[in-house]
């Protein structure tokens, strides 16, 4: 299986569960979301790029797409993304269902 393959299912699932809060609960803006996820794609690149250099980690050329951002291949771009994606949409869904647990007041 390749980093690509794995990555896709990742993001789908994000997606999906984003979608769904989005639809019944209050998200973050579009912009917000947008914003935060180029500031983590910009450090996700330098840090990599870093870590990669100096020969922390490596990524078997069998497993990658062989695209790649500086040194690290584009697979490595879906962390950030899918936590910029799903983290908001949980947060608002556990929040929204916390309140539902305490009743009126």
């Amino acid at each position: 299986m390749t980093y690509l393959l794995l990555c896709a299912g990742f993001v789908a699932a994000a997606v999906v569960i984003a979608l769904s809060a989005r639809r019944r609960g209050r998200m973050p803006s579009w912009a917000s979301l947008a914003i935060a996820a180029a500031c983590l794609l910009v450090l996700t690149a330098v840090f990599d790029s870093v870590m990669i250099g100096i020969g922390l980690i490596d990524y078997s050329d069998a497993h990658i797409s062989g695209i790649r951002i500086g040194l690290a291949p584009i697979e490595d771009f879906t962390y950030p993304l899918v936590a910029v994606i799903l983290l908001p949409a949980l947060w608002s869904r556990l929040r929204r269902d916390r309140r539902h647990e305490r009743g009126p007041r």
